[in-house]
């Protein structure tokens, strides 16, 4: 029977106050060591949409439901969660499945703050084929260049296969969250950060 998991990401956005920064860089990546030793974790990242935000947007992907549900019941995540008391509050959390979790910013909420902005909707797919294209293109540069040759003596469905098997992960889990990172204010139709 195939295996009919899907890899679930969960988007939330917490505010800190932006004098406490170094603190805030210090929980998050406390908590994603913490996650990365639970089976089923697929990545973490996190951004400030600007320097001196109040607002810290994280990802972080797990293999299915399960593998989500063991990180979020677990000990260690309960203690993470409190060590943050009176620093961080959470304002809004998403769950998604597939490739687009990595575009979509937070939008749920348990809104805490009366007249918040709305935030905006997910990017245009066409958005989304650039922002994969940009990575993609130039990492498949780099392949058809360095595994080329030692591939070419290969049947071309053994090449396609054992270059794909390498591509994909280094895409998922290194290349598609530094672009969709860096794009996000054009991702989300907002002005880039240097006319901000």
């Amino acid at each position: 029977m195939p295996d009919t998991r899907t890899a679930v990401t969960v988007a939330i956005t917490r505010r800190a106050d932006p004098t406490r920064a170094a603190e805030m860089q210090a929980w998050v990546r406390a908590g994603a060591t913490l996650a990365e030793d639970f089976p089923g974790f697929l990545g973490v990242g996190w951004v400030r949409p600007e320097l001196g935000s109040t607002e810290w947007h994280m990802l972080y992907r797990f293999a299915d439901d399960d593998a989500l549900a063991v990180w979020e019941d677990s000990a260690q995540r309960r203690w993470w969660l409190s060590s943050a008391q009176g620093m961080v509050e959470h304002t809004r959390e998403e769950r998604r499945t597939g490739i687009e979790g990595w575009f979509d910013p937070p939008r749920q909420a348990e809104v805490r703050v009366v007249d918040e902005p709305a935030v905006p909707s997910a990017p245009p797919r066409w958005k989304q084929a650039v922002a994969i294209w940009l990575g993609f293109f130039p990492l498949s540069m780099l392949a058809a260049v360095t595994l080329g040759p030692l591939l070419a003596a290969q049947h071309v469905v053994l090449r396609t296969l054992l270059t794909t098997l390498c591509l994909t992960p280094i895409m998922t889990y290194l290349v598609l969250p530094r672009v969709t990172g860096a794009l996000q204010w054009w991702l989300q139709g907002r002005p880039p950060p240097w006319r901000r």
